[in-house]
């Protein structure tokens, strides 16, 4: 398992939905997906852009400004890296995966445990114990190699 740089994520924490969407907003996760699908390549806001109002078509339309901020931040968390380079209008920046999705969710996993070990170490250690007690195969994995 890959290190994680200290840096936490700034994110919002609703357990009501599923994936990355606890963590993210949908065309963020969606920007991910096309970054990961693409990453021999690389890919660029734009294609990115495009991709994700073509996945979130019928729903809502996202700025390509958006697109690059979060792509951005992504590049600052360590999740992406990123390429400049020269194009018909200047340069570009073509995104690549730093942290593979297995990793990207071992990161959000981290961030959000620590935080909660930092705010309620008691009461988070108590309800992660509580939570397993009845699931064997759980319990399985916490025990240290």
């Amino acid at each position: 398992m890959k290190q994680f740089e200290v840096k936490k994520m700034p994110m919002v924490f609703d357990p009501n939905m599923h994936g990355l969407e606890k963590v993210l907003r949908d065309y963020q996760v969606e920007s991910l997906k096309v970054v990961w699908d693409r990453a021999v390549d690389g890919v660029t806001s734009r294609e990115v852009y495009r991709a994700v109002n073509k996945a979130l078509e019928g729903t809502k339309t996202i700025s390509r400004a958006s697109i690059i901020n979060f792509l951005n931040s992504m590049c600052d968390e360590g999740a992406l890296s990123y390429k400049e380079e020269t194009c018909k209008g200047g340069m570009r920046r073509k995104y690549f995966p730093k942290l593979s999705p297995t990793e990207f969710q071992e990161k959000i996993a981290k961030d959000v445990i620590v935080s909660l070990l930092e705010d309620f170490p008691d009461q988070t250690v108590k309800m992660f114990v509580d939570s397993v007690k009845d699931k064997p195969a759980l319990k399985e994995k916490l025990k240290a190699p």
